[in-house]
């Protein structure tokens, strides 16, 4: 299954790294990935997707929270 998280960090240099890193070293693969600015200048947005079953969701949504960098994940519910 395929799912959609949207990600607040922090903007500074590594920080997409370590998200990606992250996804990278538990063995997900990172289908889209989009980043974009927000209206505050020290956050951006990224936007990204990802397969699998509801228990890798749960680990990487966990996992994800825990980064230094990350303000807040989100994953909206499906349409």
């Amino acid at each position: 299954m395929q799912h959609t998280l949207s990600i607040l960090l922090q903007n500074e240099a590594g920080a997409l790294v370590r998200v990606a890193g992250l996804f990278a070293a538990r063995g997900h693969n990172i289908d889209t990935l989009t980043v974009a600015a927000t209206a505050d200048p020290a956050v951006s947005r990224l936007t990204l997707t990802v397969r699998g079953d509801d228990a890798a969701l749960t680990q990487i949504l966990q996992q994800t929270r825990k980064l230094v960098d990350v303000l807040q994940v989100e994953h909206p519910a499906p349409v």
